[in-house]
């Protein structure tokens, strides 16, 4: 649709829906990565009622600044592989096995998400009244797998896995369907940003300047990246219709799912710091401030528009990380001078002053509690040190 003037505003209608669908995403995941939250008992509570073994085993993988140098050779080693598997074999056979990759991985991770999305609209005490089942297997004296899920699991996950199914197995209305494509990526942008994490500033710094300079290389100085990204089809990526009504007769605007996931990992990082900020401030029960979120998520935002811009003025693909990374990095170190924090920013790593928090709660308790009271206190969030020192008085 061209409005007189020449402006394509079907054109312009895709970008906006796959900024906001990349956004959500971004949100999302940045919401869920946050650990999980634990109150105070109150009089007559059951002490460690609150406490989950759900929680305990939904531990997030965190990446060092020594994985963040190692993950664009890594990329690049695994891009350059798809290239000569491609070129010299064919793409026949790699898109079958990855077909049946993605399908058994999209079944996990539909379930995982829509479970997460019930346990969230539920609320924690009302998700914590169903029953629990756990499924322990051993081999002899040691566990080899543990596995615990409330009941409502026992529905969510295969309707978590249909999509995957029809994306894979469905007639020709569903099969490879565009709604599919961004519901399935969707799950696994959400699962990777929940479930891996950068642990400091610095790591993700490095993390991005690295996949900046990945992304010029591999897309302005070879043909690899376009001609693999054109070549697989598999569900990790966000489509959008050039259509305001969304007929796919003019095709789709695409993102991929590493411009999503990858500065996702920073932004959900940037929350994490203003929830433990708040968390030092006894402000965590409140609406906390979240000034490196929303610079983070802003930053997001106008790195995506202006790689979309560029591509329309220049009627190119570009590759988003280059805009995307320096955004992303700009607005940590904007924030961060602004508020007077950058040294105490920067030297922040996640998990490694929680760590000292809980020991100190630990030996505490040893002196003052019982051991049902030691469970419920060091049950609470390790970084919440306030909230610790309050249980013990």
């Amino acid at each position: 649709m061209r409005h007189a003037s020449g402006v394509d505003w079907d054109l312009l209608s895709s970008y906006a829906g796959l900024v906001s669908l990349a956004t959500f995403s971004v949100y999302t995941g940045a919401v869920g990565s946050l650990p999980p939250s634990k109150r105070m008992p109150k009089d007559g509570d059951v002490p460690g009622a609150d406490h989950d073994e759900d929680d305990e085993e939904e531990r997030p993988e965190r990446l060092s600044s020594e994985d963040a140098w190692l993950f664009p050779v890594i990329g690049s080693v695994v891009l350059f592989g798809l290239y000569l598997i491609v070129k010299y074999f064919g793409k026949e056979w790699i898109n079958w096995l990855l077909q049946w990759y993605f399908t058994v991985a999209g079944v996990g991770s539909g379930g995982q998400a829509l479970i997460s999305l019930v346990r969230w609209a539920a609320g924690p005490r009302l998700w914590k009244q169903f029953d629990q089942i756990k499924i322990n297997v051993s081999k002899g004296p040691k566990g080899f797998m543990k596995w615990s899920f409330r009941t409502p699991s026992l529905l969510l996950i295969p309707l978590g896995a249909l999509p995957s199914i029809l994306y894979t197995f469905g007639n020709k209305r569903t099969r490879r369907s565009a709604v599919l494509t961004d519901i399935l990526a969707l799950s696994f942008s959400f699962n990777a940003l929940s479930y891996l994490e950068l642990d400091s500033f610095k790591t993700g710094c490095i993390l991005l300047f690295g996949l900046f300079l990945y992304d010029i290389w591999w897309v302005f100085g070879t043909e690899v990246m376009v001609k693999v990204a054109t070549t697989l089809d598999v569900p990790i990526k966000l489509l959008w219709a050039k259509s305001m009504t969304f007929s796919t007769s003019r095709g789709f605007t695409m993102l991929g799912l590493g411009d999503v996931v990858v500065p996702g990992m920073f932004v959900a990082l940037a929350l994490r710091y203003d929830r433990h900020k708040a968390s030092r401030q006894g402000k965590i029960s409140e609406n906390w401030s979240k000034p490196y979120f929303y610079a983070a998520l802003g930053a997001y935002v106008s790195g995506l528009v202006t790689t979309m811009t560029v591509m329309h003025v220049f009627h190119a693909a570009q590759p988003a990380l280059l805009y995307l990374s320096p955004a992303c990095i700009l607005s940590f170190f904007i924030t961060a001078t602004a508020r007077g924090e950058l040294a105490e920013a920067w030297k922040w790593v996640e998990g490694a002053s929680e760590e000292t928090s809980s020991s100190a709660v630990t030996r505490a308790n040893s002196g003052h509690s019982d051991s049902n009271e030691t469970a419920t206190t060091t049950a609470l969030p390790l970084e919440d040190d306030e909230l610790a020192r309050k249980k013990l008085s």
